[in-house]
């Protein structure tokens, strides 16, 4: 039985069938729990955890992991016509009368024993490159950036969709009494050229215990969690059992699921008061730890500093925690752009798969770095010889996964001579959910929540597991 379906119940029912059903979970959800509560997954899973490094804004490919040495040998040619086909292209571009192939600045090199090429950009990268697998043919139908990262976000490019991190929440549960599910950081040291929205990490008509919960930098990482002044945990307490009290008489007479939620989610809230500040306080981290990460750590709110947060998150039982960068949308100024963006990201995106493993914990915790889509081969406006921007381009872009069952030191994927078009192992948007969701153990087509009249899940109506990017 679906949870929603218990407003179908009528209360003589639900009091019968409570003790061997869902209503006895969700009455005993009321009352604080003694124990988490996992579901049970449709299989094995390969993946305990998921880690997402959302690089908003597009980080282009051919200056991180698919080098295109003919875009410099044409640089300022017209990309050809039968390359671009029948694309549209954005309103910032499609007038221009020559759209002049430009070829990336920065170099690429094979690293590790699989020989994977990744950009002179992202040195500390390159040194895990034996765990990544890069994806360099993943495709999307979003041209611009809001219904792009709401696609990537939620599978629908209609916001108001249960986000990834929800469904993950929902799917497997909690792991931790004290934590939420599933968190998100978002880089106080980011550049804010796109912007950010709660409905990215939000429960959408999933029951709001689900959404993400935003930690922030500072004293009080979570907003509204710390007690008014005049109110001590025992009062607390106290206003939290004589709430459990009317809950349990209003569900009884109402038998709504979301009456549960709520006693739940003020629980959880409660215990959160002593759980948050410990985890989110990296003062106890050795000195080691902060020159693994780089000294960008030490400052609370920093991409650095997130990912080190994050691991102590993951460590602690959190299920998903999502990590997001902005700054990545360079239409001009791509060199000094995208060299201070790999240059705030790569060194703690590697020190964080490094630092997994070293703990043990790479092997079931999926990573996943990328943003909502890619760049043109072409340049938007002017081309210098030493300046130069690019438009946003859905047809192919780059993105890796570590970890959780990936299959390690691995490219999948391939494009053509220009970047322009996917020639070999195309990854759909829908794809990469259907492979995350098979990791932790689900059926894409099986997770699912009735609304409105019908089965929505992640995926939508598509998405298939893309098995040759598996261990």
């Amino acid at each position: 039985m679906n949870p929603q379906d218990l407003t179908a119940l009528t209360r003589r029912a639900m009091l019968g069938r409570g003790s061997l059903g869902l209503g006895a979970l969700a009455m005993r959800s009321l009352l604080p729990a003694d124990d988490p509560s996992p579901r049970r997954p449709h299989f094995a899973p390969r993946a305990r955890r998921v880690v997402y490094l959302f690089q908003a804004g597009g980080p282009s490919p051919f200056e991180t992991f698919d080098p295109k040495p003919r875009l410099r040998e044409l640089q300022g040619q017209d990309l050809p016509a039968s390359v671009r086909g029948e694309q549209r292209l954005t309103g910032m571009s499609g007038n221009q009368s020559v759209l002049p192939l430009a070829g990336s600045f920065t170099g690429f090199r094979q690293h590790g024993r699989s020989g994977l090429w990744v950009s002179d950009l992202l040195p500390h990268t390159a040194k895990v490159a034996d765990r990544l697998c890069v994806v360099r043919s993943m495709h999307t139908e979003a041209i611009n950036h809001d219904p792009a990262i709401t696609f990537f976000c939620s599978g629908s490019q209609i916001s108001g969709r249960p986000s990834m991190g929800a469904w993950a929440a929902y799917g497997l549960g909690a792991d931790s009494r004290d934590l939420p599910a599933f968190v998100v950081l978002v880089s106080k040291d980011a550049q804010r050229d796109q912007p950010l929205y709660a409905r990215l990490w939000g429960s959408g008509f999933l029951p709001g215990e689900y959404q993400g919960v935003q930690f922030r930098p500072g004293s009080s990482p979570v907003l509204f969690l710390d007690n008014p002044q005049g109110v001590d945990g025992i009062a607390r307490r106290a206003q939290l059992d004589a709430l459990a009290a009317l809950h349990r008489d209003q569900f009884a007479h109402e038998d709504d699921p979301a009456i549960a939620a709520r006693q739940a989610q003020a629980e959880l809230a409660f215990r959160m008061q002593a759980s948050v500040p410990e985890v989110a306080d990296l003062g106890s981290e050795p000195d080691e730890v902060f020159e693994l990460y780089g000294e960008g750590a030490r400052q609370p709110g920093t991409y650095a500093a997130n990912c080190l947060l994050a691991r102590r998150l993951l460590e602690r039982g959190v299920r998903f925690v999502q990590l997001f960068h902005q700054g990545w949308d360079q239409h001009g100024g791509l060199p000094a752009g995208i060299s201070r963006q790999c240059k705030q990201t790569d060194q703690a995106s590697a020190a964080l798969v490094h630092d997994l493993q070293r703990r043990g914990l790479l092997d079931d915790t999926l990573v996943v770095w990328g943003g909502e889509f890619g760049r043109t081969a072409y340049c938007q406006g002017k081309l210098t010889a030493t300046d130069y921007g690019r438009d946003h381009h859905p047809r192919c872009f780059s993105i890796w996964l570590a970890g959780g069952g990936m299959r390690a030191g691995h490219a999948h994927g391939s494009t053509d001579d220009f970047g322009y078009n996917i020639t070999e192992g195309a990854v759909h948007v829908h794809d990469l959910h259907a492979t995350m969701l098979h990791l932790l153990g689900f059926d894409h087509e099986q997770l699912t929540w009735r609304f409105q009249g019908r089965d929505f899940r992640l995926t939508d109506v598509a998405g298939r597991v893309v098995r040759e990017l598996l261990a």
